[in-house]
């Protein structure tokens, strides 16, 4: 039941039918005829009453939900949430966490590095770098002092299979989230650009088309990975500009993409000139098969960070850019920010060509292995999906659990995890699933009790499910 009748009249809005009724949305919240708080009417049933599709009237909601006017809560509907569209993000991209257990709860929301040494590492990196601190730290940054580590960057990916890379491809940013917002910055033209991504995906591939003015389209997944098919719909009835996808370690479902898939993908996006983000961030373990950045040099911006192999806290990723395209990435980046700080550029050099990067990439994934071992063994009896190395498993939940429930209940008995519906888009269907953290910041007696708890709470799913 809605709280309200409104039916809008489409036709005093020139355009296509799902900007026309996004306008008419705002022109009655502004004018109050849909006030604060007040419930919209489902997205079938409107579409019935003013004779369009129900996709049209999807793509409405979400246009003007993004804009912050809507909200849309998952099993309640969608409501009216202000009346003049905020001023930017209204959604925080990061869960903000005490190391470890979060108010007694053990939090496997997100992953967390194991502490294997890298503080003392660091701090004798920056002992050396200390040693060399010069007038030339007086000036901006510049992308042309950051060629050694650019240098650096692609020797450290030779664990890769990415076609031809040189230090010129490279252009270096402020993490993982920072490249996918340049390469945003870099491909995104017109008023309205459309990015496609996965229809269950990392959240910050929405911020970042969200602060780029783009609208976000999913294309539905199998168990491989993205669906060629599914692509191809999409770019028929949507168009579309820059494909962002996972094909290594797909964040949340793990699904590893085969080779063949890869190439129907980049058949695709060469029929419909799409620029591909292929984001490798998650997977730590080494890789055989062609990126697609192999596949497609010509398009593929490929996206990386040391933050779930070294130290979350460096805040450096970097960008392996198209060929002949690296100019563009760091032009972007020089009018977005000059260039990395000294201190991190100078401390990443010295780590990466000391070779620290690698001896604590590989302490780190003995720890996560263990961590993972642990969690197949706790809940491998369960529809459980991981990958060697990957900080992360998939479990789809037995029947009689919902996500949200199971969530719920699960924090009720001290333990934090995430339902698929935080990876899916505002209107996006989610799968009774939910995502867990290997964290290695927490006390292995604390993470092997916590997995217990929730094989425990598996076997018992509520006898009524909540509305």
């Amino acid at each position: 039941m809605t709280d309200t009748n409104w039916l809008p009249d489409l036709a005093q809005f020139p355009g296509p039918k799902y900007l026309a009724l996004a306008r008419a949305l705002r022109e009655a919240i502004r004018l109050g005829a849909l006030p604060p708080g007040a419930q919209l009417p489902p997205v079938r049933d409107l579409a019935y009453l003013i004779g369009v599709t129900p996709g049209t009237v999807s793509r409405a909601y979400q246009l003007v939900t993004q804009e912050g006017v809507l909200a849309a809560t998952v099993g309640r509907g969608t409501f009216v949430a202000a009346r003049m569209p905020r001023l930017g993000p209204t959604q925080s991209l990061f869960i903000e966490r005490d190391p470890g257990i979060v108010s007694g709860l053990v939090d496997l929301r997100s992953p967390q590095l194991p502490d294997v040494g890298q503080g003392e590492v660091m701090a004798a990196a920056l002992h050396r770098v200390a040693d060399h601190i010069a007038a030339d730290w007086l000036d901006y940054p510049s992308q042309r002092k950051e060629a050694p580590l650019r240098a650096a960057v692609c020797a450290y990916l030779t664990d890769r299979v990415l076609g031809p890379a040189t230090p010129a491809d490279v252009a270096l940013t402020h993490g993982g989230q920072s490249s996918i917002n340049l390469v945003f910055q870099c491909c995104l033209r017109g008023d309205r650009p459309v990015v496609l991504i996965e229809d269950l995906a990392y959240p910050g591939f929405r911020h970042a088309a969200k602060l780029a003015r783009a609208e976000v389209v999913g294309v539905e997944l199998d168990a491989h990975g993205l669906r060629p098919d599914a692509l191809e719909a999409a770019c028929r009835r949507h168009g579309g500009q820059v494909l962002c996808l996972t094909t290594e370690a797909q964040n949340p479902t793990t699904a590893r993409m085969p080779e063949a898939r890869r190439a129907e993908i980049v058949a695709i996006a060469r029929a419909y000139d799409l620029q591909v983000l292929e984001d490798d961030c998650y997977s730590i373990a080494e890789s055989t098969a062609p990126g697609i950045r192999a596949l497609a040099p010509e398009r593929t911006w490929y996206v990386g960070s040391l933050s779930k192999s070294v130290s979350a806290a460096l805040r450096f990723g970097y960008i392996l850019c198209p060929t002949d395209m690296g100019e563009a990435g760091r032009l972007t980046a020089q009018h977005g920010f000059f260039a990395l700080s000294r201190p991190v550029s100078d401390l990443c050099l010295d780590l990466l060509t000391s070779g620290a990067v690698a001896d604590l990439k590989r302490k780190v994934q003995l720890e996560i292995a263990s961590r993972l071992a642990a969690a197949v063994n706790a809940l491998g009896g369960f529809d459980l999906h991981w990958q060697p190395g990957l900080p992360f498993v998939w479990l789809r939940l037995p029947s009689g659990w919902r996500a949200s429930t199971f969530a719920r209940m699960a924090e009720a008995a001290g333990v934090l995890v995430r339902p698929a519906d935080e990876y899916a888009l505002v209107h996006g269907r989610a799968p009774n699933a939910v995502r867990l953290a290997i964290n290695g910041g927490i006390a292995r007696p604390a993470f092997d009790a916590a997995l217990t708890t929730l094989a425990q709470l598996l076997c018992c799913p509520p006898s009524e499910l909540a509305v």
